[in-house]
């Protein structure tokens, strides 16, 4: 089963109720800190990434001053991240083709942000949505769950769901439905046992194994 049109506009009206302007959970100041934080974020935590680039970004905001810190000075603010060594890599990398290829700004183009080293699909959608204010999908773990059990948008792979949300999401929600998703996803409708005793949007979902009060 998936959901109706009417279902789907009324899900989004209650997510847009409780947080009209959804933010991201990662810490940021520009475009280029917010790339840099999303490339860290591959198999890690928000709180985790935020810990580490709360000292890093008050000397590397741009990818100038990066490459002035160098990968073992990138390495020391990192560390405590999941796989840093390869990050480090392909951040002080991204660094070196943004300075010389872009003048130090990050591209609006997804094309040309997935080139970049470390970048993939969800990590330009999610640039394109919050700095650049694009109706993308950046479809993580949290936003495949969520659209695949409530039947809003059912795929068996992360771009399949991509391109069945950016058909079945209303206009009026395009811009923030990725973040309403991905909260929605870490706090409620979690992948070990789904809070459906207090979800806003039960009545409207799918799923058939939905839990019950303890």
């Amino acid at each position: 089963m998936t959901l109706s049109q009417k279902n789907i506009q009324l899900f989004f009206s209650r997510l847009r109720k409780i947080q009209p302007e959804p933010k991201s959970d990662l810490k940021w100041t520009n475009a280029y800190t917010l790339l840099v934080a999303v490339t860290l974020s591959a198999q890690a935590t928000d709180a985790g990434v935020n810990k580490a680039t709360h000292e890093l970004f008050k000397i590397a905001d741009t990818p100038q001053k990066m490459l002035g810190l160098g990968i073992d000075g990138l390495k020391e603010h990192i560390k405590t991240i999941g796989l840093y060594n390869n990050k480090a890599k392909n951040i002080i990398a991204m660094a070196e083709i943004l300075v010389n290829e872009y003048d130090g700004q990050v591209p609006d183009s997804r094309d040309k942000l997935m080139k970049l080293p470390g970048v993939g699909r969800k990590t330009a959608n999610v640039v394109l949505n919050i700095v650049f204010k694009q109706p993308t999908m950046a479809v993580d773990t949290h936003i495949f769950r969520v659209a695949n059990r409530t039947g809003m948008a059912p795929g068996k792979t992360p771009e399949a769901v991509e391109q069945a949300l950016l058909k079945a999401v209303p206009d009026e929600f395009a811009l923030h439905a990725h973040h309403w998703l991905i909260l929605h996803g870490r706090y409620t409708c979690k992948a070990r046992k789904p809070d459906c005793p207090s979800c806003i949007v039960a009545d409207l979902c799918e799923f058939k194994e939905k839990t019950h009060p303890d």
